[in-house]
């Protein structure tokens, strides 16, 4: 697979990256069944066999039981620690993690932050992660704390590397003003159909334009050399398969897909990321497949190009109104 290098660093990583938001199986405090680590198992192999090098976690997936599985995989086979890079995202704070009747909230203090990589490290039987991203922002964010918290763990060589997740410029121009490290991804919600950031700079000028919060967030994270990673990259599926009752551009963007994957000679899913990987920011979309076969079908888009207009056939199919 083709790489990327994730600017401001020495990392290289694989084009496309695996998540694991539902590996750990259900979202409660039932420990993982043998099943649910054996798919585990599965899918991160399959995953590095065909070429993918960045693993996503997150604190909080499936109540931290994806960070588990992870963990007995790499315990079980230590050579995949050395194949793939790992990314953690802290800062979101389930509901009863606190104590019985706690809501769900965010947390980017010192405190949260420090503790929090701790438990990650030691449900992934690893010394260190990769990169570090704070998940969703947090609005009572004091950057003094977080620029504490990064400073001790990348001197104690427990994070090599730092980003955000879901961050507008302006939260991101906030951080930068404490901190001593480089932010250096951005991990957002972004496929053919969630596509505020791309049609952003489109729509900016037009009176019936609506602010979404993406305004300018691609061009900032561009400019600023912060890479991009794409959430959600096939929009849960929808565009390949759409429901009877599905919007009108939910079934025409479907259609496109469907239509290209026959002119190409390969699956709907290598369509809906290979548009994602034709946009000259280098963005890195972020697998969510439970099933291992899905894997091979998706990677198949490091090896599509698909030319100017296709690309933006998929974008007026998804947008209804075609191109302004």
């Amino acid at each position: 697979m083709k790489t990327y290098q994730i600017p401001q660093t020495d990392l290289e990583t694989s084009r496309i990256a695996y998540g694991t938001w539902h590996l750990g199986g259900s979202w409660d405090n039932e420990p993982p069944s043998d099943e649910i680590k054996k798919r585990a198992d599965a899918l991160i192999h399959e995953a590095v066999e065909q070429g993918i090098t960045l693993i996503d976690l997150a604190d909080i997936y499936t109540r931290g039981k994806s960070d588990a599985v992870v963990g007995e995989v790499i315990k079980n086979d230590p050579s995949i620690r050395d194949k793939v890079l790992l990314q953690a995202k802290s800062g979101i704070v389930l509901p009863g993690e606190l104590h019985v009747g706690s809501i769900a909230h965010y947390d980017f203090s010192y405190e949260n932050l420090t503790r929090k990589v701790e438990t990650t490290l030691q449900r992934l039987n690893t010394d260190y992660v990769d990169l570090l991203l704070l998940h969703r922002p947090d609005p009572l964010v004091e950057p003094e704390e977080v620029a504490r918290a990064f400073d001790e763990l990348q001197s104690s060589g427990k994070v090599r590397h730092f980003g955000v997740s879901n961050h507008t410029p302006m939260q991101i121009e906030l951080l930068k003003k404490y901190l001593n490290q480089p932010l250096v991804i951005n991990q957002l919600e972004l496929n053919v159909l969630h596509n505020d950031l791309v049609n952003d700079g489109i729509v900016s000028n037009m009176t019936s334009a609506t602010y979404t919060g993406a305004r300018a967030t691609l061009d900032y994270c561009r400019l600023n050399d912060i890479m991009i990673q794409a959430w959600s990259p096939v929009a849960g599926g929808q565009i390949f398969a759409p429901a009877d009752d599905a919007p009108d551009d939910v079934k025409a963007t479907a259609r496109v897909i469907a239509e290209l994957a026959e002119k190409h000679s390969t699956t709907k899913a290598a369509i809906a990321l290979a548009w994602l990987l034709r946009h000259p920011a280098g963005i890195q979309p972020i697998l969510g497949t439970m099933k291992v076969e899905r894997i091979a079908e998706s990677v198949a888009a490091d090896d599509v190009e698909l030319s100017r207009l296709e690309w933006y056939q998929l974008f007026a199919a998804a947008n209804g109104a075609g191109i302004p």
